[in-house]
């Protein structure tokens, strides 16, 4: 890409000094950054309609701009008439330009779409500094036409960062614009 992310740019410019000053860091190396988003959509219902795939597939590629993987399930689970090995659901890694371009994206149209929206929670971290975020409609992404969609379906967002920790991995995002609910 011929221009330079806005997120990327803010990183470099905003993110990078305020964390370095705030956490003490003494090598750029240190300095917490986003490595990768990964973007999945369970398709439960894949187990009776072989279409709900195919869908979801392409709900994601047109988000990310990107061919989705197929993902299958690891286990049997009896209850939920669930094979190991059948298709259950689509996933997507970003990382580099495209990774930044999704960043911008969610934090500043999709997020906002959202129907009373008031922060997501500050809370969804894994100890390790990475964020997941649950988004219960695809159409909150504005390449999805409303129109053309079989079934609004929510998805997962994780944010995967070199944070050492939630402290660090939290500031990063709130440095990034994320929008946190205050508690």
């Amino acid at each position: 890409m011929a221009t330079t992310n806005r997120m990327l740019e803010r990183y470099r410019t905003e993110v990078v000094p305020a964390l370095t000053q705030e956490f003490g860091f003494t090598s750029l190396m240190r300095v917490p950054r986003i490595t990768k988003l990964v973007l999945n959509i369970g398709v439960g219902e894949a187990l009776d309609n072989a279409k709900a795939l195919d869908a979801a597939v392409e709900d994601l590629r047109k988000i990310t701009g990107q061919k989705p993987v197929i993902t299958k399930a690891r286990t049997s689970i009896a209850n939920f008439k669930l094979r190991e090995g059948r298709d259950i659901g689509v996933k997507v890694d970003l990382r580099g330009d495209r990774m930044w371009a999704m960043m911008d994206r969610l934090v500043n149209i999709a997020l906002p779409r959202t129907r009373d929206f008031s922060g997501i929670s500050p809370d969804a971290f894994d100890g390790r500094g990475n964020y997941t975020l649950g988004l219960r409609e695809q159409i909150l992404f504005p390449e999805i036409e409303y129109d053309k969609i079989d079934k609004v379906r929510g998805m997962e967002i994780t944010i995967v960062t070199t944070a050492r920790n939630d402290e660090e991995g939290r500031r990063l995002l709130k440095l990034m614009g994320m929008p946190f609910r205050e508690h």
